[in-house]
């Protein structure tokens, strides 16, 4: 499948300056970003990373083995897995085998999202908004996701939330940082957010 075959493209990065991180990839996969060197569609529903080295926002070798590595802020997240693209919320898609997993951020929890690449494809030409789950009026700048406070795995975010474009790789951190205090708590607990500015 092609990129413009999967939705609206928004932004599409630079040409590849890492060609080593290609054969580490399914062909699939190597093969779209041999393309369109990753992407974001539907003004940030989804972003799709390529094959480079700067900006680190857009660098699957960062997430795969950079300062922002995933697996070594989620210990869900395995160094083989392949986290090639995230939604507008930060929630991580990984390829583990042939599959494809969705790392939800805020709690570390991984769940099945697609049987392979070509069915996580699929469901988002089908339904993007539905499968991505983002509302179609969304306008963020590549590079930017959405901050949820009252992060919605607390109780609080029954009640509402407010969404605030921030820096992906900083939205990263602070939800592995998150998922990392409230995994050593009780289910139910009370807990404190402080976000700066």
């Amino acid at each position: 499948m092609q990129a413009h075959e999967i939705g609206q493209i928004t932004f599409v990065g630079s040409q590849i300056d890492d060609p080593e991180i290609l054969p580490r990839l399914p062909q699939d996969l190597a093969a779209l970003l041999r393309e369109t060197n990753g992407f974001v569609l539907f003004h940030g529903g989804l972003h799709v990373r390529g094959a480079v080295r700067l900006p680190a926002w857009h660098s699957l070798r960062q997430v795969m083995e950079g300062e922002d590595a995933l697996h070594t802020l989620y210990p869900s997240v395995a160094s083989i897995d392949i986290p090639f693209a995230e939604d507008c919320m930060g929630d991580q898609f990984l390829l583990r085998e042939d599959s494809v997993w969705c790392l939800r951020t805020e709690t570390g929890e991984l769940e099945k999202t697609a049987n392979s690449l070509t069915e996580f494809w699929a469901a988002i030409a089908t339904d993007a908004c539905g499968a991505l789950k983002f509302n179609p009026n969304l306008r963020l700048q590549p590079g930017q996701l959405l901050l949820a406070y009252p992060p919605f795995c607390t109780k609080e975010s029954a009640n509402g939330t407010s969404l605030k474009p921030v820096p992906a790789l900083q939205l990263i951190h602070f939800h592995a940082d998150l998922a990392k205090q409230i995994a050593q708590l009780p289910k139910g607990a009370q807990f404190k957010i402080e976000v700066g500015d």
